[in-house]
């Protein structure tokens, strides 16, 4: 029998009874292992014990979860405090992770932090007020509603003409979550943008950098997978570049880390 492709789950540090803990909630591995027909491993946010270059060669595909933590903006350049909460051995360990998958030419899938930390990892800046209340298109439900509300949150998103995901779900539009109050600001050279909320704001990029398979959403399709069935299109076609398929598009060809 075939193994299935091993997947790394990139954990988080948390908080937990006075001591740190590696984090990662559930569907976060639930979803991919099960669409993508993938195991799963789970890679502590802890650079300073953890080889990001050893872990790397050793997966053959790289999930990098959202998050409740903010990329810190030194990272992407910014000199100004920006909002936390900030991870910075997540920031380092993700960061370095995308540079060693994509240089052993393997495949990497982002969510919500996910999507930002590939967009830093290109060069790209972030913008950190897309939930506030005056904006045309909130990108994120008010302040203290349950956590079924915010998920419910939504909008729709066009998917680019001849690209990722249009290919490969077969749609122009999808209606997803919005559950982000930090987006793109500036694009990370080398990355296509493959979706659109109604506002303009990039809601999901791809890349082949090296012949590595790179694509990430700012939604969540982990949330609920199992009654959405574009959400399991979308880890299935990750299950496919997991083996090596190449999903063509315009503008997938030929980028590179910034």
């Amino acid at each position: 029998m075939t193994a299935r492709p091993l997947i790394g789950i990139t954990a988080s540090n948390r908080s937990l009874d006075g001591e740190t803990a590696q984090v990662v909630i559930d569907r976060y591995v639930e979803a991919p292992a099960k669409y993508a027909d993938a195991d799963a491993l789970l890679i502590p946010a802890r650079p300073d014990i953890v080889d990001p270059g050893a872990i790397a060669a050793r997966l053959d595909g790289l999930v990098l979860t959202g998050s409740v933590t903010n990329v810190a903006p030194d990272r992407y350049g910014d000199p100004a405090p920006g909002v936390g909460p900030f991870d910075p051995g997540r920031d380092a360990m993700a960061l370095a992770l995308i540079d060693a998958m994509i240089a052993l030419g393997k495949p990497v899938f982002g969510i919500c932090r996910g999507f930002q930390e590939i967009n830093v990892a290109f060069g790209g800046t972030l913008a950190r007020d897309l939930g506030a209340p005056g904006r045309l298109l909130p990108h994120h439900a008010p302040d203290g509603v349950p956590l079924e509300a915010m998920f419910a949150h939504a909008h729709d998103v066009a998917l680019a003409p001849g690209g990722i995901l249009a290919a490969g779900l077969g749609r122009e539009h999808l209606t997803v979550n919005s559950v982000h109050f930090q987006g793109v600001a500036t694009l990370g050279p080398g990355l296509a943008v493959e979706a659109q909320a109604p506002d303009g704001v990039i809601e999901a990029i791809s890349a082949q950098p090296n012949g590595a398979s790179v694509l990430a959403v700012q939604w969540h399709p982990e949330w609920q997978a199992d009654a959405d069935a574009h959400s399991q299109q979308l880890f299935r076609l990750f299950g496919r570049m997991l083996r090596g398929e190449k999903i063509g598009a315009a503008g997938y060809e030929g980028a590179s880390v910034g």
